[in-house]
This record gives structure tokens, sequence and C-alpha cells, in this order.
């Protein structure tokens, strides 16, 4: 039994020292799950931060949501894929693209609407987006037992259903492929001529496919412009600056943290320095490995997370002092020391995670970047200090070093 204790504790303590070398230098040359593949925010990297204005009175918000989706995929097809978009106000729209220094070219390349266009086998324009009302994902049934499938339903303009009707009449047998900018959305063959203003593409769609076309049709047809509203840079050097002195501050808080647990706990302290750095390697693999963009206000969020962490063990060791003192033996002291210490760190922590799901889903930018790390710590803070601090705490206890006054320090009553 002394022996196994003894291969856990040191098992705990070989965690620590890998998820500290897999966090920092990660896997691979890309440094998956490394701090070296964590997504910098504009404020470390530097960039170029964007307000468009709808040219439009009251836009809608399905307007505002497509409007949205397009820069998206524009961002996205640039290869800005740190890029946040999100909108401001009613109709306003603020995109941030981390490592841009030439604000003129991103302007010019996200600042026009999409061109939808229908072109024929020859490249002629046969419908353009404006010509299309609608466009929606629906099932349609073959018959005669056939299984459903997914399609893409298109309503027209009067304009635009004359057109069509031209188009296909002339193209039966043919392609009309769909265009938005240079993209090639869909290339469907001409059935029959289309008069009635409705038109079905098929093509064997999933349902998110099918989905996904209908919007980036609907995408093409938007009925305002957009204008460059303000457009501010991001120094690079100011970004360096921020994320060196962010780190350092993490590290030497850190560190600070590291030391008080050790004095003032001891053996206790010991097992809970384990367990925190545990917890911090675990947190910077979780944000390298789901690609979480790190911002200054997000490093604000771990380094507070590391301290609701702290504070979770002080509890859980304040209430282990309290047992001793009961008189209780030391391993009924453990026990009861985390049976009550339980509630109030779950109740206190789960009040701040509702906190960070509402900034979350209200908050933009930063904001959300403070949410996301906040929620992760406090999540992994909560695993470490109830269930590995526990665990190490117990079998450093298994080993037969088994004095309370090692663990927690106890003054006797006068």
């Amino acid at each position: 039994m002394k022996g196994k204790s003894v291969f856990f504790v040191i098992l705990a303590a070989a965690a620590a020292a890998g998820l500290s070398l897999l966090s920092y230098f990660g896997v691979s040359s890309d440094h998956v799950m490394g701090v070296g593949n964590i997504r910098q925010g504009l404020d470390l990297q530097g960039g170029v931060s964007i307000v468009y204005q709808a040219i439009a009175d009251n836009p809608s918000a399905q307007d505002m949501n497509s409007a949205i989706s397009l820069i998206r995929r524009r961002l996205d097809n640039k290869n800005y894929t740190e890029a946040e978009v999100a909108q401001q106000g009613a109709d306003q729209i603020r995109v941030d693209i981390p490592g841009v220094e030439d604000a003129e070219q991103a302007v010019s390349e996200l600042g026009k609407t999409a061109l939808l266009t229908f072109k024929d086998e020859n490249g002629k324009v046969v419908v353009s987006g404006t010509d299309i009302k609608t466009a929606q994902r629906n099932i349609q049934s073959s018959g005669q037992g056939a299984a459903s499938q997914y399609v893409v339903s298109l309503d027209f303009t009067d304009s635009g259903s004359k057109a069509f009707a031209e188009a296909t009449a002339a193209n039966i047998g043919k392609t009309i492929a769909i265009y938005l900018d240079d993209d090639l959305l869909s290339n469907p063959v001409v059935g029959t001529a289309i008069t009635d203003g409705q038109a079905i593409i098929e093509g064997g769609f999933g349902a998110e496919e099918a989905e996904n076309l209908a919007r980036s049709i609907r995408e093409g047809s938007l009925p305002f412009a957009m204008q460059v509203l303000s457009v501010n840079n991001v120094g690079a050097k100011l970004g360096a600056n921020a994320l060196s002195m962010g780190i350092l501050a993490g590290l030497i808080g850190s560190a600070l943290i590291l030391i008080f647990m050790a004095l003032v706990y001891r053996g206790g302290g010991l097992a809970a320095d384990i367990a925190l750095i545990i917890y911090l390697g675990v947190v910077l693999v979780l944000i390298s490995l789901f690609q979480i963009t790190l911002t200054l206000p997000g490093i604000a969020g771990i380094i507070l997370s590391v301290g609701m962490a702290v504070d979770a063990n002080v509890i859980i060791f304040e209430r282990i002092r309290e047992e001793i003192k009961a008189g209780r033996s030391l391993r009924a002291s453990i026990d009861g020391g985390f049976k009550r210490a339980f509630p109030a760190i779950v109740d206190s922590n789960v009040t701040t995670i509702i906190a960070t799901i509402v900034l979350y889903f209200l908050g933009t930018g930063p904001v959300k970047g403070f949410a996301q790390t906040l929620a992760i710590g406090i999540i992994v803070s909560m695993f470490t200090a109830l269930t590995v601090t526990r665990f190490i705490i117990t079998n450093l206890v298994g080993t037969g070093l088994n004095k309370p006054g090692f663990y927690i320090p106890v003054k006797k009553e006068a």
C-alpha cells in the first residue's frame, strides 16, 4: 500500500511536469496543444480594426446576420482565420483582423457587397443576385418509394423570373453555374425551361450542405451596401509589449502563489502547488487545442481563475484545519474537510460561470475572450482542487507521512 501511494505521488508530479512541457512545446512542428499554437487577438498581435456601416434604414436582423456571414467567408477565403466579426449596434459591423499591416488592402478586400451571378457555359451572366427574392433549404420526394433528398428552392423577382425563363430555355441539358464573387457555389444541369419564377437546385446535398448553399445565395442578394465608418491600426510593437507584460505578470503571480501555499500550508500547500501546475498546463492545452483567440483580457481571465483555484484550496485546507482541531484523525479530517468545502466551492464557481456565459453571449471582442478563458479556468480549477489535490494528499498520507502538522499547521488551544 505504501509503495502504491509513493507511485501515485510520483505519477502526479510527473503529470505536472509533462503537462508543463506539453503546454510549452506542443506536439509536432505546428506546436499543437502548445502556447506556440495559441491564436493571438488584435491587442496582442497587432492588426486592423474596421467598422462598417450598413447603407440602409433599419436593416433587419436577418440582413445583418447575412452580412456578417458574408464577411466571415471573405475573411476565411483570404486566410484571415483569426479575425473576429461581430454586430455593433443596430446597423454596424466590426471586423478585427490580427496580423494585418495594410489597412487599405483589408478594406478593399472586404468592403464591397458580394456579387451573386448565374452564368451559362460560355461565362455569360444570365441572372444576378438582385433577381432573387429568397433561397431556402427544402426536402423533396422523388416519388415511387424513392428516398427524399435535400434541395435548394429559389424564388425570383418578376424581372428575374423572365430572365431565368429565357436562360433555362436556351440551356436545356447544359449547366448554369452559380457564383458568389469568383467562388463556384453550384453547377446544376438545366432539365427544363423554368417559367414560373421558382427553381429547384438538386445535387445530392446533405442537410447542412443545402442550408449553406441557400444561405450563400441569400447573402449574394443583400438589399444594402456597406461603407467603411472607421479604420484603426493597432501596432504590432504595442501588441508584443502587451503580450510579454501579460505573460510576465502571470508567471510572477503564479510563482508567488506557489511559494505562499507551500509556506503557509506545508505539505497541503505542496499538494496544491502540484495541482495548480496541472491546472495551468490543462488550461493552456485546451486554449491551444480549441483554437481560442487569446486577448489581453483573456490573459487576465486566466490569472483571475488561478486566484480562484487557490481560493478553493484555501477553503479546503481551512476546513481540514477545523476538523483536526475538533480532534478527528488525519484521514477523517481530510475527508471531512473536502466534504464541507465542496458546497461552498461549487456555489461560488457556478455563479461565476453563469456570469461568464452572460458576458460571452452579450459581449463582443475582448470581452468574449475574457469570458472564455475565465470559464475554462474555473471549470478546470474546480476539478483540480476537488479531485487532484485530494488525490495527492491522500496518497501522501499513504506514504507514511501521517502527522497532521506536516499538512496543516494547527495552533494548540491555550
